[in-house]
């Protein structure tokens, strides 16, 4: 998986994204983004990170949604625009306008297990050949280590191989310093890490999918629509206010003027 810094070309890390399924940038957020986010979610995170555990998320890890109604300052790393520039290249080429599928922020605390390999696409019932339903952004809040948890993924794995027929040897770990973003594919088998370190671990992932999907996170009924309405319309549309096309998704104040009388 290869490693990029702020100087690169997004055509390169789209290019790479494609081919290996997972890409890192580096530094891509500055240190006061990222504190004033983690200290957003530090009262969430405490009152009611634990409501997630179960055998899939782990039973040493906090997690929340509803992220753009409990920190105003993760909306700047949801709509970053190295992020809507590959999502732009990636989802587009199938669909005319692409939304938050899911944005959940995680706190992996020392001693969690490793997380159980998936692909996030997976709760979708079909596959379209050539056809990448979201991607996914996971942000360091945190510096990723090996010993902290820091997520682990498997390189062409976009491939469609079984979960099954992964091998140690085929995974790799997403390690990067604080501000820095992980990009994988929908496709991409990928889990959280063991953190075998003495402090916890957190980053916030969003993904990102085709406008003619159900989101997984519904987005308008978890943030409240003053919340909503409090937003720039480039949050807005990304939480899913707005059609797609003329078609499907029409409501009357549409951005795009597509609404009409029955």
């Amino acid at each position: 998986m290869q490693i990029f810094n702020t100087s690169e070309k997004t055509t390169d890390i789209i290019q790479a994204l494609l081919k290996d399924g997972g890409v890192i940038v580096k530094h891509q957020a500055p240190d006061e983004l990222i504190d004033n986010v983690k200290a957003e979610f530090r009262a969430a995170f405490d009152r009611e990170g634990h409501l997630f555990e179960n055998d899939f998320n782990g039973y040493k890890t906090l997690r929340l949604s509803g992220i753009l109604g409990l920190s105003r300052s993760a909306a700047e790393l949801i709509a970053h625009p190295l992020v809507k520039d590959v999502a732009d290249n990636i989802l587009k080429r199938h669909c005319e306008c692409y939304r938050i599928g899911s944005s959940t922020a995680i706190e992996i605390l020392p001693g969690e297990a490793d997380q159980v390999l998936h692909r996030d696409d997976d709760f979708y019932p079909i596959r379209i050949p050539d056809v990448e339903f979201q991607i996914a952004a996971m942000w360091a809040l945190d510096d990723f280590t090996l010993e902290n948890g820091a997520t682990r993924v498997v390189p062409g794995s976009q491939d469609l191989r079984e979960i099954e027929d992964v091998k140690a040897s085929d995974i790799t770990q997403a390690v990067m310093p604080k501000g820095s973003v992980l990009l994988y594919l929908g496709s991409t088998i990928h889990g959280g890490g063991a953190n075998n370190s003495q402090a916890a671990r957190s980053g916030l992932i969003t993904t990102y999918s085709l406008g003619w999907l159900r989101q997984e996170e519904n987005q308008y009924l978890t943030i409240p629509r003053k919340t909503v309405d409090s937003y720039p319309e480039n949050i807005r549309r990304l939480l899913g206010y707005q059609s797609h096309g003329e078609n499907l998704g029409v409501f009357p104040g549409d951005p795009d003027g597509n609404w009409y009388e029955s």
